[in-house]
């Protein structure tokens, strides 16, 4: 039996490039009838975090109706306040759910939140050289991939796994590796380098982009976070690497560094593009520190997922 007082369903009407404003009926009509759910929709950056908040304060379960960047704005505002969390995907790539629950990515009832279980998930968190925290559930680039993020937000006329192709041989084509001190903090030992690196990568949940696989072995619970780090490479050798993304397999290529760390820090020369979920920050600079934070969100899941 759910112990919150309630369920607040927010819809992103721009997610899947608006696609999703389609869907908010259908949600209304299966949600009808039942005193303790609302639908409430968004109408401007930042307000499904404000929803969120409000209804975290009232005890509510809150379930991200959007994409991973909805999902991402859910987290961060309801992060410490005993909400539980639920998605529908009705963004384009829903990354997060091929990792949380592979076998129903393209699709889940409104009707699942109500009847769903609880697990509880590992969370990452990002300190920012001036103090500021930000929280991702799926994964973080730095970067290279950082870039991709902001030239899929820059495409509006595309959508999907095509968005993330052509951003990524739009990037490819200026683009010269970042100068970085890493401090990798592995369960056993350290691990330091401090080169230029093409792209870097942590990962909670296992893809992003729609189909690369950051991180294939990554788990939810493991109370670890997977660092993917592509060292400096000759652009030419990019295509064929890419396919290794695509298949889960650059772990085993000399060219790309792979670990299991409780804290990743960073330092950087000169401010970067780096994206959490999808979602774009610019001109992130300085020292920044990751870190994991073991079974850290509560949220709602299939039944025998984990239940509470």
């Amino acid at each position: 039996m759910s112990l919150e007082t309630g369920y607040t369903f927010i819809v992103n009407p721009h997610a899947d490039k608006g696609r999703a404003a389609g869907r908010v009926s259908a949600l209304r009509r299966a949600v009808q009838g039942r005193a303790d759910a609302e639908v409430l929709s968004t109408v401007r950056a930042g307000h499904a975090g404000e929803l969120a908040a409000e209804a975290a304060r009232g005890g509510r379960a809150v379930i991200a109706c959007g994409g991973d960047g909805t999902l991402h704005e859910v987290l961060n505002a309801v992060m410490g306040a005993g909400s539980a969390v639920g998605v529908l995907p009705f963004g384009s790539a829903n990354d997060f759910l091929k990792t949380f629950v592979p076998a129903m990515s393209g699709g889940r009832s409104p009707e699942s939140q109500f009847s769903g279980g609880r697990i509880r998930v590992d969370v990452g968190r990002v300190e920012f050289s001036g103090g500021e925290q930000r929280h991702f559930l799926n994964s973080l680039g730095i970067g290279f991939t950082g870039r991709i993020a902001r030239a899929v937000r820059r495409a509006p006329w595309l959508r999907g796994e095509l968005a993330y192709a052509y951003a990524l041989f739009r990037v490819l084509i200026g683009y010269a590796p970042v100068k970085m001190h890493i401090q990798i903090t592995l369960p056993d030992r350290l691990v330091v380098l401090d080169e230029r690196v093409f792209a870097f990568s942590v990962g909670n949940g296992k893809v992003e982009g729609g189909k690369f696989q950051i991180a294939p072995e990554a788990d939810l619970r493991d109370g670890l976070l997977d660092v993917c780090i592509l060292r400096d490479v000759p652009k030419r050798e990019i295509p064929g690497l890419v396919l290794q993304y695509l298949r889960g397999v650059q772990s085993r290529d000399r060219r790309v560094y792979s670990y299991r760390a409780e804290r990743i820090d960073v330092s950087l020369d000169s401010p970067e593009v780096m994206h959490l979920d999808g979602e774009v920050y610019e001109g992130v600079g300085g020292k920044i520190t990751v870190a994991v934070l073991p079974e850290g969100l509560e949220m709602i899941a299939p039944r025998g997922m984990g239940e509470r």
